[in-house]
């Protein structure tokens, strides 16, 4: 009975994985088909090569939007990532179990606050702040300072459980040899969960990639290739969202096919923090 038991559940979870499987390759493949008409012949060269975005114009450059994306998205992982693994090994190995707890509930507190209340609080006290010093305020630091503190709990949560999976004999080994408690951190812990944390950092870095809202709040949607902080851009997300409500023909293929490049820019890192957690369980 117990077997027939398992053979029903796994029949059921291997159809429901596949399903997922088969749903992911639909929204490809139609991303693929509604980019089409702006990916055929050398459309898709200009669609890579064009140094603006200009619809009337019937020129879909992409690259400057590209080049935000991937500058706001380094700019967070550069804060959050060493923030991130700082409130983790402090939340794991140094803190009073009440601060602990404490702290855990308030990385996760963040971790489920909406995007668009980070934008808001972003545009109404961040970009104030920035344009007191650099105006205009709505701009490329401003994007990379929301992100970072909306992917910090990602990087502390999945840095946190890295840590944890460590063995505690190994922490036990290492003050038996006379290490102090940050000297075993330092030497033995973090090397071993190296794996995990990359991992986390780079599935954090997926959804800076993809987040929308916020970002379209505070980064003035200016389409420009970036040249210092301060200065307005637009992202993809934020390009889609904002232009795909009136736009045709071949305007509105070029989203698609913006789309499908973030689609596959996400899908690529997500790839690679599986390849690097995987990498990492079979050294350990």
């Amino acid at each position: 009975m117990h077997s027939d038991l398992d053979r029903s559940v796994r029949r059921l979870l291997g159809t429901l994985a596949a399903g997922s499987v088969l749903l992911l390759a639909l929204v490809l493949g139609f991303l693929v088909v509604e980019a089409a008409p702006v990916l055929d012949g050398g459309n898709a060269t200009r669609f890579w090569s064009d140094d603006g975005w200009f619809p009337l114009e019937h020129r879909y450059g992409v690259m400057p939007m590209v080049w935000a994306t991937l500058a706001a998205t380094l700019g967070a992982m550069v804060l959050a990532l060493p923030l991130g693994l700082a409130v983790a090994v402090y939340e794991r190995f140094l803190a009073p179990p009440s601060v602990a707890m404490t702290l855990r509930i308030g990385v996760g507190l963040l971790a489920g606050i909406p995007s668009v209340v980070y934008g808001l609080w972003g545009l109404t006290v961040l970009v104030p702040l920035i344009a007191a010093w650099q105006p205009p305020g709505v701009s490329l630091l401003a994007a990379t300072l929301v992100l970072a503190l909306m992917i910090l709990p990602t990087v502390a949560l999945t840095s946190s459980s890295a840590l944890a999976a460590v063995p505690l004999p190994w922490l036990q080994g290492a003050a038996a040899l006379g290490m102090s408690r940050c000297g075993a951190v330092w030497r033995v812990v973090l090397p071993a969960a190296r794996a995990g944390i990359a991992a986390g950092a780079v599935l954090a870095a997926a959804r800076a990639a993809g987040e929308t809202m916020a970002v379209l709040m505070v980064a003035g949607n200016v389409v420009q290739t970036p040249t210092n902080l301060f200065d307005p851009v637009r992202v993809l997300t934020a390009n889609i969202a904002l232009e795909m409500a009136y736009a045709m023909g071949d305007h509105r293929a070029a989203l698609f096919a913006s789309g499908l490049a973030l689609a596959l820019l996400v899908l690529g890192l997500t790839a690679a923090a599986q390849r690097i957690e995987r990498r990492g369980s079979h050294a350990t």
